[in-house]
């Protein structure tokens, strides 16, 4: 009996630590490569940027919002531009795509 309880109550332990550890549902991170249609910077000192990119695998245009100071500078440099190759990872927060990653697929 006694054996029996203690194996519960450590059972309830370990399952109350796995569940305090384990992440907050949290968006999905979706990751995509595709070539640049359109940039918008939001003005010369602008936090943002929107950049529309048309998937390589599902021919879709899709818009990111950017908002990396890093990226944000190779768009003001035009290191990045208009018809550049990029792979991009972004989370769908409030209903738009918040970029993760934005970079060129041969490096930058």
């Amino acid at each position: 009996m006694k054996k029996s309880v203690a194996v519960m109550i450590v059972f309830a332990l370990v399952a109350l630590s796995v569940l305090s550890f384990s992440k907050v549902a949290s968006a999905e991170e979706i990751k995509m490569v595709g070539v640049i249609t359109k940039i918008d910077i939001a003005g010369k000192d602008a936090k943002t940027a929107t950049a529309t990119l048309k998937d390589n695998k599902t021919e879709k245009l899709v818009e990111i919002t950017i908002n990396d100071d890093l990226t944000l500078d190779k768009f003001k440099d035009h290191r990045i531009v208009v018809g550049d190759e990029i792979r991009c990872k972004y989370e769908v927060i409030d209903g738009k795509n918040v970029s993760k990653l934005f970079r060129k697929t041969a490096g930058c």
